[in-house]
């Protein structure tokens, strides 16, 4: 490569990373704005969870307290 070629590099890649430093932000914002819109789409809609059996030790589950559903 000579000094001209060199030279021609340093410029793309300077030109890239100014491009990048000014698409970054707003990449971020659309990223962080669909993740805000699926939470907001799980809470007007919540999926059913499943029923898994607890795990527990007999003898903790038989101290356990039942607690009226509300």
């Amino acid at each position: 490569m000579n000094g001209n070629q060199i030279e021609g590099l340093i410029g793309m890649l300077f030109t890239l990373g100014i491009l990048v430093l000014l698409v970054l932000p707003s990449v971020l914002g659309v990223v962080r704005d669909r993740r805000m819109d699926r939470q907001i789409r799980e809470a007007a809609h919540p999926a059913p969870r499943a029923q898994s059996p607890r795990r527990t030790s007999p003898r903790i589950q038989a101290h356990r307290t039942v607690r009226p559903r509300m």
